[in-house]
């Protein structure tokens, strides 16, 4: 329920990919996946976490790609060429 009130608020599910250094094999890169609600395009709780990693975690940020999308629109209208009831 919490997450339709936030969708109708204007929240995207917003994926990050996020690449760091290993702390220690800095030549090394690893990929992170985040996923929460957000709000485009400034993005408040991925920049809230990403400034949660810079001062918490040990691996540096190499680059962020970012994904969003909203999931309620305007439905779709699509005819039909047939009409099948299944027994």
């Amino acid at each position: 329920m919490a997450s339709l009130v936030r969708q109708l608020q204007r929240y995207r599910l917003t994926t990050a990919e996020i690449l760091y250094h290993l702390p220690d094999h800095p030549s090394v890169l690893q990929s992170y996946t985040w996923q929460d609600y957000d709000l485009a395009p400034a993005y408040p709780v991925l920049r809230g976490f990403l400034d949660f990693w810079g001062r918490s975690l040990e691996g540096r940020l190499h680059s962020v790609t970012v994904a969003s999308t909203g999931l309620i629109s305007a439905g779709e209208l699509r005819t039909t060429s047939a009409y099948l009831t299944l027994h």
